[in-house]
């Protein structure tokens, strides 16, 4: 009489242990490589600057201005002219202004974005954000380049306890800013505002102006710049 074999109180077989024994216990599991943001940073400000490179220089001849002309009625050096019409760096936001309103054109033109069609369309992914010289406050132009000569439309982020002050814009210039979220104090000339998630305002921006985040938390707002054109 033959006996049939004793259970194995072990039901793993010999191919099942072999097969988890022959597996490498230090693997680590694979991860898809992530895209560097530094490096897209690095593209972003190589790209605008040399849109405002070539717009500088267009600007800049079609009016016969010499460097030392141009310095002279916008307030910014010979030196950062020369720098950035070579883009060999990229401008602030504020040095921007300066030479806009010194070449007495739209700040969007600077950024190189004309164009004529019946239908724009700006990708968000194209609208590449200009930082303060502290990085505290981040300007994102929202309106296609070519749309209008006269209005612009613009995302501000105002980091926690940032201050930004501006120089005043061409003569008859202004600006509507709605608060998306966050508060803001904003100066205009000697007079001070406080705002508050869901404000709006209009003021003449054509003077000293200057925006506040005085809180713990981010400041968005919507800023809609008019000109003025002779």
């Amino acid at each position: 009489m033959v006996r049939a074999p004793k259970a194995n109180p072990n039901p793993r077989s010999k191919s099942s242990r072999s097969s988890v024994s022959s597996e490498p216990t230090d693997r680590k599991p694979r991860t898809r490589p992530r895209a560097s943001s530094e490096v897209g940073d690095e593209l972003g400000a190589a790209e605008m600057a040399r849109r405002v490179a070539d717009a500088l220089r267009k600007f800049r001849q079609d009016r016969d201005l010499s460097l030392d002309e141009l310095s002279a009625r916008s307030g910014v050096s010979r030196a950062a002219l020369s720098q950035i019409e070579g883009a060999r760096t990229n401008p602030t936001l504020a040095v921007l202004w300066k030479i806009a309103v010194g070449l007495e054109v739209p700040f969007h033109d600077l950024l190189g974005s004309n164009t004529e069609a019946s239908v724009l369309v700006l990708r968000g992914g194209d609208a590449l954000p200009l930082r303060s010289a502290d990085g505290r406050t981040e300007s994102r132009l929202l309106s296609p380049g070519g749309a209008t000569t006269t209005t612009e439309v613009y995302e501000l982020r105002l980091a926690p306890k940032a201050f930004h002050e501006s120089d005043p814009h061409a003569r008859g210039t202004t600006e509507t800013l709605v608060v998306l979220t966050g508060s803001l104090r904003l100066g205009v000339a000697d007079a001070v505002y406080e705002l508050s998630t869901g404000d709006s305002v209009f003021f003449r921006a054509d003077v000293k102006h200057s925006y506040e985040n005085r809180s713990t938390r981010e400041t968005r707002l919507m800023d809609v710049i008019h000109y003025v054109r002779a």
